[in-house]
């Protein structure tokens, strides 16, 4: 929590201290920054020289009245009554401005996406959490309005004794006989009671979880917080991008099961120890692949909870795959929305797969198609850089993100046009049938960020492999013939639009590209995620298929290390898998030891400085075998950890990328022959130039378009920070 109100101090719009003199010095939003307050109301603190009762209004119109005394020469108070748009709170000769918008959004994520099928209907209030089931056929109800609004619903669960399963507290106003207790953190015993508020925000469906005895608990309220709350909030993500697009959701919030192996991080222990949990059907990327809107979706959903409930003392996200980018993207564009997260199975981003998977796409229909018998299975592995042939080809099926077309299936698995049976099928693009469709693509979804070609009415796409040297790092290594390379870049091709094969390379927009860096859709690693603890475990360990491969865990920290000069605030921990448990008390003690510490330094600094005496670099021959060490991406058995858990490349690291895979077009230089290791004649030379007449990746230099990401951007329509508005350009 440390890290939002000190973002909020740096940030305040429109505030400003009084004479030294005066009784009010500042006037502060605790439940968001004043710029991005959703729903009509906010929590607001004012700092004084005494204890005065200044009078304070809002818009001119009187409010002390919601404030009450705090220490320090503090008040606090819930502002309600916000219009739509600018407000001013003021007391004291000190006025705030607060921008007000609707509990339905949008805020800074551009237009709200169409189609959007609502689920409200279907919304279980309660499915599987921490691996135990709370059966229950109660559903949130119908949508009341197009943004898929919904009456918000409290209910109550509990734990009987001996019981690994929540159940429905058959009646809130007396508690069941064989309701178990539990102590906290903090050491308050209390009844296993669970308060769940299903709500709809930002469009999706929100939920928070928190243990409260409706039958002696006050209110909720930001003044009497549940007494089993011990202070901290965990968010709760969801799974992979594929089919997350065009409907609210149907699984999500805090009750929603985490699923894969960090499921006991979000187990019953995490409630019974005082830990409220939240999240969105819009933070799971399953439902909503979009990072912009992801982040907006948390970013209003915590500012909800701490009007509910109050402050948090820190606020982390924890989550697995898909679950991974939706912890490390928001943080990263959102400095001070989480104070630490705790990744794996981890990717940096959606696109970091897409493009690779385009990539190994485009390698493997070379391989099967046009130059069907002339390089052996050896060789074809060789040149993409994974494990083996699975490998491979489990990378190349990850396309299906960027398919809009259904029904191809020219490898084994691939997946195109990915939907959730949601969306029906009367409003799913066809080329022919129904040409202006929903196109099921990441690009299309992220049109408010990426812009719309105006000739096609698609969204922009970021895909491009001008200049990239496939199978460069095998050539030299003599693992495939001169002819094989130059017959391989000759040949490889491009996409379409709609992901059709063809034989010119594919040219990423440029605008896309630089708003993928702006907005964090490419990850950066530069904006929160430079300042707090950054735990990364294995979570699932693949690298002979299914694509978990460790590239991608390397890939983060080295964008981390790029960015900020090293990746100090950065643990890996490698295992088949990861003890989750020892990754969580790990993980939370580091977060303790920063919220303890008072002294000089940056957050950054502290990030550094406080880690746990057991968060450092290492792996586990077995859960109850740690070997520390640091964690280096190589293949080679030269290291505990590395003759453990070997990693492989990916084709643009063949190719002479970087390993962070965050050049997503390259500029280029002209061919030089030093680069071949002496491989190639003077023959071959001069076809090389014919291959590549603009010239070969120079990969020692940033990528077109790559920027400094924006934090705190906006797609609109919120004005502050404002990147590009789909609305005024396309």
């Amino acid at each position: 929590m440390k890290t939002w109100i000190v973002l909020l101090a740096a940030l305040l719009a429109g505030a400003w201290t009084a004479d030294a003199t005066a009784g009010v010095r500042t006037i502060a939003t605790l439940s968001s920054r004043p710029d991005r307050v959703s729903g009509g109301d906010v929590l607001v603190r004012i700092a004084q020289n005494d204890d005065a009762a200044t009078p304070v209004t809002l818009n001119g119109a009187d409010v002390t009245g919601a404030f009450q005394p705090g220490p320090s020469h503090t008040r606090t108070g819930l502002v309600t009554g916000l219009k739509l748009g600018v407000n001013t709170i003021a007391a004291g000769g000190v006025s705030l401005v607060v921008r007000n918008y609707p509990i339905s959004g949008p805020i800074v994520s551009g237009p709200h996406e169409t189609p959007f099928v609502c689920t409200t209907q279907s919304f279980k209030l309660y499915s599987t959490f921490g691996g135990s089931a709370a059966v229950s056929d109660d559903v949130l109800g119908p949508a009341l309005d197009a943004d898929c609004s919904a009456k918000t619903k409290i209910t109550y669960l509990y734990l009987a004794k001996g019981a690994t399963a929540l159940a429905p507290l058959p009646n809130p106003t007396s508690l069941p006989a064989d309701v178990a207790s539990t102590t906290t953190t903090t050491g308050q015993t209390v009844p296993f009671v669970v308060r769940v508020e299903t709500a709809t925000i930002d469009r999706g469906i929100y939920q928070s979880t928190v243990l409260f005895d409706p039958t002696s608990d006050a209110q909720p309220s930001w003044r009497t917080p549940p007494r089993g709350w011990n202070r901290r909030l965990i968010a709760v993500q969801g799974a992979g991008c594929p089919g997350g697009w065009y409907f609210q959701g149907a699984v999500g919030g805090s009750m929603a099961r985490p699923g894969m192996v960090d499921a006991s991080l979000y187990s019953l222990a995490r409630l019974g120890e005082g830990y409220a949990l939240y999240g969105n059907t819009l933070q799971n990327a399953s439902q909503n692949c979009n990072a912009v809107l992801e982040g907006e979706a948390a970013m209003m959903g915590k500012e909800h909870f701490i009007k509910t409930f109050g402050a948090p003392d820190l606020t982390v996200s924890v989550g697995c795959s898909g679950g991974s980018y939706g912890s490390s993207q928001p943080a990263d564009a959102l400095p001070g929305l989480y104070d630490g997260i705790l990744i794996a199975c981890t990717f940096p981003d959606p696109l970091a797969i897409a493009t690779s998977g385009l990539d190994a796409h485009l390698l493997t229909h070379f391989f099967a198609v046009t130059a069907k018998g002339a390089f052996t299975e050896d060789q074809q592995v060789a040149i993409s850089g994974y494990k083996g042939m699975k490998a491979f080809v489990d990378a190349a099926n990850q396309a299906e993100r960027t398919d809009p077309l259904p029904g191809r299936a020219d490898i084994e698995g691939y997946k195109s046009a990915v939907w959730n049976d949601a969306v029906p099928a009367t409003l799913r693009y066809d080329p022919t049938t129904n040409p202006k469709g929903a196109r099921p693509t990441i690009y299309d979804h992220g049109r408010n960020i990426y812009g719309v070609d105006p000739a096609t009415g698609f969204g922009r796409r970021t895909f491009d492999n001008v200049g990239v040297q496939y199978g460069l790092a095998a050539l030299n290594a003599g693992q495939i013939t001169p002819k094989q390379f130059l017959d391989l870049n000759e040949a490889i091709g491009g996409y379409d639009q709609d992901a059709n094969y063809r034989p010119t390379r594919a040219v990423g927009d440029v605008g896309a590209l630089k708003r993928a860096y702006q907005s964090g859709l490419e990850l950066s690693g530069g904006g929160g995620l430079a300042s707090i603890p950054v735990f990364d475990i294995s979570g699932i360990y693949k690298d002979d298929g299914g694509y978990h491969y460790q590239w991608f865990h390397f890939a983060m920290r080295a964008r981390l290390a790029k960015a900020n000069g090293d990746a100090a605030n950065h643990v890996m921990w490698r295992g088949n898998p990861v003890p989750p448990d020892k990754a969580w008390a790990t993980f939370i003690a580091w977060q303790e030891a920063i919220h303890a510490d008072t002294g000089a330094g940056s957050l950054r600094d502290k990030a550094i400085r406080d880690k746990a005496a057991a968060a450092v670099d290492g792996c586990f021959r077995s859960a109850d075998d740690f070997v520390a060490e640091p964690q280096t991406f190589s293949r080679e058995p030269k290291t505990t950890c590395n003759t453990l858990y070997p990693s492989f490349g990916f084709p643009r690291l063949i190719a002479g990328g970087p390993l962070a895979a965050d050049v997503l077009k390259c500029q280029l230089k002209p061919v030089d022959p030093n680069d071949y290791d002496g491989a190639l004649t003077p023959a071959e030379l001069n076809r090389l130039r014919r291959v590549f007449a603009g010239g070969v990746c120079d990969w020692t230099r940033p990528g077109v378009g790559q920027t400094a990401l924006v934090t705190w951007a906006s797609f609109g329509p919120a004005p502050e920070n404002l990147v590009f508005d789909i609305t005024r350009t396309r």
